[in-house]
Formats: structure tokens, sequence, C-alpha cells
């Protein structure tokens, strides 16, 4: 069985201007009790995990090589993937709507 993305896109911030970046990678924190509901759980432009609507972003399969570097992004205290436009060819995931 696959294992769902662990990363997603935002594609839509209404509402939320200030917590969501449209185009922005996101990695999903684990909640099933959210994702029975609808919702998706990440971490936001806070710092801090959040629930939002799973509508307002598009799962991710990323490249092995960018997956290595998020982790040594993240074990070197980065806390969240930045901007989809470093991920050469996938920015237009998000724009493809």
């Amino acid at each position: 069985m696959k294992r769902p993305s662990q990363f997603v896109v935002c594609v839509d911030n209404t509402g939320y201007p200030a917590s969501l970046e449209l185009h922005k990678i996101y990695r999903i924190v684990a909640d099933p009790e959210a994702a029975a509901d609808g919702d998706i759980r990440i971490v936001d432009e806070s710092g801090e995990d959040y629930l939002y609507p799973a509508s307002y972003f598009t799962p991710i399969t990323l490249p092995v090589s960018v997956r290595r570097s998020l982790r040594k992004a993240e074990q070197a205290g980065c806390s969240e993937p930045r901007d989809s436009a470093l991920v050469s060819g996938r920015a237009s995931v998000a724009r493809g709507r």
C-alpha cells in the first residue's frame, strides 16, 4: 500500500493570508482525526501546527534529492520547506489548477 504524501503545496489561503503562503510547500503533521473531518494539520507561518481545510492544499511527491535536502535542513534547525519555486520543476504543480 502506498504511503500518503508527506508534502503539500498551498493552493488557497482564503481567510488565512498571514498564516499560509500560496505556492509554499508544507510538511503534513499526521493527524488521522483531522483527516477524517476533511482537514489537514501543517506547521504554518506562526511556527505552530494548526488545522486547515485539506482542499487548500494539493499533495505532491518530491524527488528523493529534495526530501534528503529537507531532512538535512530540519536537522540543522530550519523549521519548514521554503517556497516551491526553489524546487525545480515543481512550481507548476501549484499553478496548474
